[in-house]
Parts: C-alpha cells; structure tokens; sequence
C-alpha cells in the first residue's frame, strides 16, 4: 500500500509495507461495510501479504489465559518438557519439540548459510485431525495423523489452549469469507473446503540470548499453509518481513492485534494474485529477553484440491500450477522442516 492511499471508514489505521487494519466495522453483517473491509485486506495481500489486525473480537480472557498457559509450560524442567516430546514417527510433530529447520522448506536452501541454520527455539505443536469421519473419511492417506497428542500436566493448560484455538478457526473462517469478497467470489466460496480444516496451534518460546542484533533465531522461510494468526509477544519486537526491495523491516508490536499472513498455499491458490513473503525472528541485542509467540496455521480440509481460483486465472494470465491436495502437500512440508522418518 502507498503513502498516499485513501483511508475509508477508517478501516486502514496505519499504512505502509506492514499496515494496521481494522476489521471491527465488517462484523457487524453490513455488506457494504464487510466490502471496504475486504478490499483493504485484498489490497495488502497483494503487496506485501502482511498485516496487523485489530477489531478482531476476541476476547482478551482468552488471550490472557493462553498467554500464562504457555509461559507455565516453557517455564518446566528440560526433562518435564521432553515427556510430552513429539513421537519422532508423527508426521505433524505434535508435542514437545527443539528441533527442525524451517529454511530446509525453502526453494535452493543452503543449511550453512546463518539466516538457514538450525532454528533457535522451543515448540508446543497442537494439530487436532480435521476429519469427523476418521481415517475411513475422505482424503486420508497417511494413518500415522492418528498418532495421540500430547499434553503438559500444567492446570488448566489443555483449556486454555482448545479455547484460544476453538476462537482462532473462527477468526480463520471470518477472515477467509472476507479474503472470497476481496476476490470476487461469493462470501462462502471457501467454507465447504475448511470446514474440516487441519489447522495446528504452535507455541513457540525463544530462550534468553546474549547475541548481538539481528542473530537469527528463526530462519527465514515462508508460511506453507492457508493464512496465518500471529500473537507476538508484546514485551519485544524480533519479528521481520522481506519487503519488496530486498531489506528486513521490524514487524511493529501494537497491544491487542494479531500479525496476519498468508502462506505458500493461498498464493498458490490465487495464482500468485496474492504474495506469501518470507520472514524470520532476531535477536533485539545483547542481552536479548525470552520472546514467545503464538502462531495459528489454518490449513484447508485435508481432501481439499487447491487450484487456480476463478477470479484469480485470465486468458493472458492461465493458471501456474497443478492442482494439489492440501493433506498431502502439508505433510510433505512438514517431513523436510522436521527431518521425519517415514515410520
């Protein structure tokens, strides 16, 4: 978005490469309204693909209980942690886990290079199957998605942590009836193709470093999924986005908003209409604090075929890729991220 672009109805409340949006205006089912929304929204997934989100409508008890949930957890013993370790056989990496590498997802990734080292952080990775009818349902193809869960015994943990992710499907699915407005589609145009979705909760912790700024501590990558919610810690900043002419801007913290993001598949299923941009997470300076966020992949039906969206594909601009199948296409990313044996 430019400088100089026009504020409507005060949906856009800071513009530039990463701009504050409000979506408050569009919930209160006003058709006019929820299309200024989306067309702001349409705007930045095209630029940048990046944006803060307030007016969201979740409440602040949710966010406060998940918030405290995940510093319990991060704050147990090393070996408290490991017993909730993800099975090393699950091809979602549910659990505990301080492995893997987001860079190795990358086209051409060179793992020696520093921004593609091995990442620098702690993880709490919860990914609920997506499919009522079970691994008879349509579209499984791998039984090892039936691994169990693991949870932390921390009191209350397990119900802060379904409850936040239970108000984040719902954000998703608003956020994705507005993206179909942005694209000339009916409003539900999306809704039978993630109404099943396999979408994963993961709680990330970032131990305490005494690194210089701009040490990586999430390699650069791009999200592989639908969109992403972000909750950032709002203690510090580390968030950093590629912009368009090759430099790494700060991701601003502002209290009460979620970072949004689209990922590799919605670009993909826009025909590139819209951008999924790389990012990483840096130290701020030595010493640098711990730092937890909270990411909400959203993942469509695990059946789902991705391909060109109508609106999204001319005569002069044909669709650029096969059709996939989410299910598949997300294990796969996660088998390269997380080194995963074939079981």
């Amino acid at each position: 978005m430019s400088q100089s672009e026009v504020i409507v109805d005060q949906v856009v409340l800071r513009d530039g490469f990463v701009p504050l949006i409000d979506i408050s205006s569009a919930r209160n089912g006003d058709a006019r309204r929820r299309q200024v929304v989306a067309d702001a929204l349409g705007r930045c997934c095209e630029t940048s693909g990046f944006l803060l989100l307030t007016g969201h409508g979740v409440p602040d008890a949710v966010i406060d209980d998940v918030n405290h949930a995940l510093r319990e957890f991060f704050s147990l013993s090393q070996s408290e942690k490991e017993r909730i370790g993800a099975d090393p056989t699950d091809p979602l990496a549910r659990g505990f886990s301080s492995a893997g590498n987001l860079a190795a997802t990358n086209d051409g990734a060179d793992p020696a290079a520093e921004d593609q080292a091995p990442d620098q952080v702690e993880k709490f990775v919860h990914f609920p199957q997506g499919n009522p009818e079970g691994l008879s349902g349509p579209g499984w193809t791998d039984e090892r998605v039936f691994v169990a869960e693991r949870w932390p015994e921390v009191p209350g943990f397990r119900t802060a942590y379904q409850r936040y992710y239970d108000e984040m499907a719902s954000l998703a699915t608003e956020l994705s009836r507005l993206f179909a407005l942005a694209l000339g589609l009916r409003e539900d145009w999306f809704d039978a193709l993630i109404d099943r979705h396999n979408s994963n909760l993961m709680a990330n912790h970032y131990p305490a470093d005494d690194q210089p700024a701009g040490h990586i501590r999430l390699s650069r990558h791009s999200d592989w999924g639908n969109l992403t919610i972000l909750l950032q810690d709002e203690s510090q900043s580390g968030l950093q986005v590629l912009d368009d002419r090759g430099e790494w801007l700060d991701v601003p913290v502002v209290p009460g908003s979620f970072v949004i993001n689209i990922g590799d598949l919605l670009a993909r299923w826009t025909n590139d209409r819209w951008v999924s941009t790389v990012h990483r997470v840096v130290s701020t300076g030595a010493p640098t604090a711990e730092r937890f966020s909270l990411p909400f992949f959203h993942q469509p039906n695990f059946d789902a075929v991705i391909e060109c969206i109508p609106t999204c594909a001319t005569a002069d601009n044909p669709p650029r890729y096969d059709p996939v199948v989410s299910g598949p296409y997300l294990l796969n990313k996660f088998k390269v991220a997380y080194d995963l044996s074939p079981g």
